[in-house]
């Protein structure tokens, strides 16, 4: 995994009024945990470019006023507005201790589902994954080669070497749905077929527009049964009897 690095300067005074000065200065508020005691800083807030803006997973050198640490960004904050970096928390981490880390997913290969008019969505864009940091990927592969129609690649799908998944393994990293028009024709369909086969189960129900009621002959035909008609002139007029 690649690694990025971030210069700090420790911060004297904490507080929202100097958290807000910092910002307006163009830096960011950081906290680092993991060591025998927390160590506030700020640092420049176009270093986190490559670390924050990106779809790989990254290490962080950490060179805080001479003091380097091995770290990873564990959690950021945005403004709900502007976007604009508040706030980010680092966890101190070694080689021989295990860590948590949110891997960015990749989905890779052609799926039947797509070729066939359906539409790739990704339902997560990381995986949760616990392992020594050595066995830390920058991103993870999905392979959407046997998507079709309404499948899904699950986290039980997935296999890592040396790395357990924490996500829930029935959860849905990606799936392959029809088309919204299409569905809704596929579905005014089945209606219309439901509705036909539940008139024809009842006895006396009424025909569908246009059809013959049940048993009825068809245009131009006698029913069985029906005696034929005699003709009866009376002054020049003849008349059905």
């Amino acid at each position: 995994m690649k690694t990025v690095e971030i210069i700090g300067y420790k911060r004297a005074n904490l507080g929202k009024t100097e958290s807000r000065r910092i910002r307006e200065e163009g830096s960011v508020p950081c906290v680092l945990y993991g060591g025998e005691k927390q160590i506030h800083f700020h640092s420049p807030m176009i270093l986190f470019r490559e670390l924050v803006y990106t779809n790989e997973a990254h290490f962080v050198h950490l060179n805080i006023e001479g003091d380097e640490h091995q770290a990873i960004l564990q959690e950021v904050q945005f403004h709900p507005v502007s976007e604009i970096l508040l706030h980010a928390d680092f966890l101190k981490i070694s080689e021989d201790r295990k860590i948590k880390m949110d891997i960015p997913i990749r989905l890779v290969g052609q799926a039947p589902g797509v070729a066939n008019g359906g539409t790739l969505v990704r339902k997560k864009a990381t995986l949760k994954v616990y392992g020594f940091p050595k066995d830390m990927p920058d991103h993870i592969d999905v392979d959407c080669s046997e998507l079709d129609f309404h499948h899904a690649v699950k986290v039980s799908d997935m296999k890592l070497d040396n790395l357990q998944l924490l996500d829930p393994p029935k959860a849905s990293l990606a799936v392959v749905e029809i088309p919204r028009a299409a569905k809704m024709a596929a579905e005014e369909e089945a209606k219309a077929a439901e509705a036909a086969a539940a008139a024809a189960a009842v006895p006396g129900a009424a025909p569908a527009e246009g059809a013959p009621a049940a048993g009825a002959p068809a245009e131009g035909e006698k029913k069985a049964g029906d005696a034929p008609k005699r003709m009866q002139v009376k002054n020049n007029i003849q008349l059905e009897i």
